[in-house]
């Protein structure tokens, strides 16, 4: 396969990843464009490896986590890109007022955790992968994967929690 057939029938797919690890689909454009940008120039490599779509899911990831791109993950935009848009995380809401309210608070408690923790919640939920493997994406202990979902679930727990407590209040 050629990388100009493999960016073509995996583009899709790699913008939906980068848009659920950062939450900005402008930012998960310019991520997958700099990836697939630096895959071109070393795709011989790339395509005999034993799945080249891990291989740049992996670059996308290390993109994402990469400091030059620290500032970018201070605020998450919910306007225009909504959970429920993305094909692979359509919900079975009845009213979809409901459901692009829910998806907004989502990503806003998204972007109250930090970047590892944001990864270890995709990688684990979005793409189904078990705590060895992020650990090894991640290059760290299976324990650390385990504290850093333990936080970042406990972090979404608490803010959902004070939501509530706000609406509750309001009404």
């Amino acid at each position: 396969m050629t990388f100009e057939q493999f960016a073509m029938a995996r583009l899709p797919s790699l913008l939906r990843y980068a848009v659920v690890l950062t939450g900005d689909r402008e930012l998960a454009q310019d991520v997958v464009q700099e990836v697939l940008a630096r895959a071109q120039v070393r795709w011989r490599r790339i395509s005999e490896s034993d799945s080249p779509e891990a291989y740049v899911r992996r670059m996308v990831l290390n993109e994402y986590l990469s400091w030059r791109r620290s500032w970018a993950f201070r605020n998450v935009h919910a306007v225009g890109e909504r959970l429920t848009d993305l094909d692979d995380a359509r919900g079975g809401a009845h009213d979809h007022a409901d459901g692009v309210v829910e998806a907004d608070a989502l990503w806003n408690r998204l972007a109250s955790l930090g970047r590892k923790q944001r990864a270890v919640l995709v990688l684990r939920y979005y793409e189904q992968l078990e705590d060895e493997q992020i650990a090894d994406l991640l290059g760290c202990a299976p324990a650390t994967v385990r504290s850093h979902a333990s936080r970042a679930l406990r972090t979404l727990r608490l803010s959902e929690r004070q939501e509530r407590i706000h609406a509750e209040e309001k009404s």
